[in-house]
This record gives structure tokens, sequence and C-alpha cells, in this order.
């Protein structure tokens, strides 16, 4: 419904979600532990060392299949390599419950619904999070 709030967070991660045609059930645990895991909030020295339990935040998730598009070859992107919606949400889903089992507070978007995100970055910082590869 337009103009309606499916998810909304104070504090906490906006989570930008793109699963691939090969991702599964571990690539997402494991994502979903890393990102609860990471320590990119500051401490009282303004270190980056405190996770997202440590301050009592949530997470925000988005699934973003775009994030999967392949800009190398032409001006259009290509997505061959994210994964198909029958395979995805479940994966989608399977996150958001791997991170609510963990006690982290989670609201989502919508899948496969075109959304308006809002972000107030603080920092900035972004961080990609990938199960297999270095970058």
């Amino acid at each position: 419904m337009a103009g309606e709030v499916t998810g909304q967070i104070g504090r906490g991660y906006l989570v930008l979600l793109g699963i691939a045609n090969d991702d599964r059930q571990d690539d997402l645990i494991y994502l979903a532990q890393k990102v609860i895991g990471l320590r990119i909030f500051e401490d009282a020295d303004g270190k980056m060392n405190l996770s997202l339990a440590d301050v009592g935040g949530a997470m925000l998730v988005v699934s973003q299949f775009t994030l999967y598009g392949d800009c190398r070859k032409g001006r259009r992107p290509s997505f061959i390599e994210a994964a198909r919606p029958e395979v995805a949400e479940p994966l989608y889903r399977s996150f958001v419950a791997e991170v609510r089992g963990q006690g982290i507070t989670v609201e989502t978007g919508r899948f496969q619904t075109e959304m308006q995100v809002s972000l107030v970055n603080d920092g900035p910082v972004t961080i990609l999070v990938d199960s297999r590869k270095q970058f």
C-alpha cells in the first residue's frame, strides 16, 4: 500500500540482502552470525568496538536482488546471478529467522515489492559482507 510503513527501527543496521543463485541455508546462517557480531559501533573511546547486541540495536532487513546487477558488459545490468524469487524468498526468511533467533529485534520490508527506504547513516559506515568472496 502506498505510504505504508512496513518496517522501522532506531539505532541499528539497515541490511540490504541480496541472494545469489548458489546461496544455501548455511550461507545465510553464516551471514546472519557475521553481521550480528560485527563490532562497528563506537565505544566510549570512539573506536569501532561494539556489536549490535552491545548497543541494543535492531536490524531492518530489505531484500535487494539488484545487488547482483552485473554492469561489466553493455549499459544495462544483468541480474542473472540473482536468485529467482521462489529460491530467494525462503532464504531471505531464513536469514531473518536466524537473526531473531539470536535475540535481535528485526523489522523487514516486503519481499518482491517496490519500496522507498530512508536511511540516516551514522558515520557513514557501509560494510559489504559476502559468505564466500574476499574483497
